[in-house]
């Protein structure tokens, strides 16, 4: 998740500990945070890419990028490049959030890239605060067992460089007015 958000200019996590370019270096990048778009990469030496083309069954069976996919990811890296503000931008949102969210008393992850995380105290609060949230008019990631381990379901928000200090206070006040008005103890 750190590609457009951490290194020089949003250049990746492998660029900001040095590792960028290294030959014994695979990079997997998801173009669907920050980039907007959906999919990913794995970027490596030759032979690791071709062993993964042609032995990875996730890889064989599935579908490749739909082009608008695939141009919007190119489109957002273009833009990334004339705009390399844009990444320290949106690691100041995501600080922001959680910031704010922690002075609301949520129990708030702080991010490394621009991935801000609520824990909720159950995957069915984690449910009814979603659902709360978008009834709201602010849509956020749920996410429970099976997809994370027992304990630690949580909200995912994804901070962008675009958002304005305005929509950072509508977020957490949605955010922590759900959680007031969801009993500490429910369950469906």
């Amino acid at each position: 998740h750190g590609l457009g958000v951490l290194g020089d200019g949003g250049r990746g996590a492998p660029q900001a500990a040095g590792l960028a370019g290294a030959p014994d270096v695979v990079v997997t990048a998801t173009l669907s945070k920050s980039f907007g778009s959906q999919g990913g990469a794995v970027l490596g030496p030759a032979p690791v890419i071709d062993h993964l083309v042609n032995a990875a069954r996730t890889f064989i069976f599935d579908t490749g990028l739909a082009p608008a996919a695939a141009g919007a990811a190119l489109a957002a890296l273009r833009l990334l490049r004339r705009e390399p503000e844009r990444a320290a931008r949106a690691r100041d949102v995501a600080t922001a959030l959680h910031t704010r969210l922690t002075a609301e008393g949520l129990e708030a992850v702080r991010p490394d890239a621009a991935v801000v995380s609520v824990r909720a105290p159950s995957p069915e609060q984690a449910v009814r605060w979603a659902a709360d949230c978008r009834a709201a008019g602010l849509a956020v990631g749920c996410f429970r067992p099976p997809s994370v381990p027992d304990g630690i379901s949580r909200l995912r928000l994804t901070a962008r460089a675009d958002l304005t200090d305005a929509q950072i206070e509508h977020a957490v006040g949605v955010i922590s007015s759900v959680r007031r008005q969801s009993p500490p103890n429910w369950r469906e």
